[in-house]
């Protein structure tokens, strides 16, 4: 789990608790062998940046879905983040309001995956 140390208070969690830098990414190129990880930025191949200007991503948790191992395509950057003000749809992620992720992560949990069906 990623925070935003500058904005937010650490969350009280089981889970790791990394506070992020400018240079934190994840790598959402389907070509690369660096698809669906942490990778450090700048980086040659497609990325999403976690540090943000907007404060969907002052913290983020790493979902487990489709990284033992990764296969490209099958999606990637799969996070559960703070909600938008205006509670828009995600691109496939877990969002919710600070309180509440905040509550999620001081539950104990341990890790969050999400099983895909099997095909």
């Amino acid at each position: 789990m990623y925070y935003r140390a500058d904005r937010i208070e650490p969350p009280v969690s089981a889970l790791p608790v990394v506070p992020m830098t400018q240079h934190d990414g994840w790598c959402d190129d389907p070509t690369s062998l660096f698809y669906n990880q942490f990778i450090t930025c700048p980086h040659p191949d497609r990325h999403e940046a976690l540090w943000k200007e907007d404060h969907v991503y002052d913290l983020v948790v790493v979902i487990g879905y489709n990284d033992d191992p990764p296969i490209a395509g099958h999606g990637s950057a799969i996070f559960m983040h703070l909600q938008r003000p205006e509670r828009t749809p995600t691109e496939g992620c877990v969002a919710l309001t600070e309180q509440d992720l905040r509550a999620v992560l001081a539950s104990g949990a341990k890790a969050i995956t999400i099983h895909a069906p099997q095909e």
